[in-house]
């Protein structure tokens, strides 16, 4: 990866730490963009804004015990003079719901832009594998 696309990369991984690893999806609020849009695993409706974003990912923490989360092949394309990307990656996941342990693959897909000097998720895109 040249340095920009490292830069990138590390923004992902530090917001998937906070809510994977360190359960401080509070602290999504730092990469989130105020109005980003997800489409995410469990619900049928797009969240819209960083608000009901980082409402979507902390249901999901406090409702599930996360037992690991790991990126795998990322790949990133920069685009418009260096201020716009995007990032995809295929995930492995652990986690314990309602008494059971779920074992998850999928793909995500983000989107992110610069402004003021920070990379911001504009989106984020989940899928599961097909079947």
């Amino acid at each position: 990866m040249n340095p920009i696309q490292q830069e990138i990369w590390q923004t992902i991984q530090a917001m998937n730490k906070a809510w994977t690893i360190d359960n401080t999806p509070e602290q999504l609020n730092n990469y989130f963009h105020e109005r980003m849009v997800a489409i995410s695993a469990t619900d049928r409706e797009r969240h819209e804004g960083r608000a009901a974003c980082v409402a979507a990912w902390t249901g999901f923490t406090r409702s599930a015990k996360i037992h690991y989360f790991k990126e795998l092949d990322p790949k990133i394309e920069v685009y418009g003079n260096n201020q716009f990307a995007v990032v995809t990656y295929y995930f492995d996941m652990s986690f314990e719901m309602h008494g059971r342990t779920i074992t998850m693959q999928g793909r995500d897909m983000f989107a992110v832009v610069k402004e003021d000097g920070k990379w911001w998720i504009v989106a984020d895109q989940y899928s599961a594998y097909p079947l």
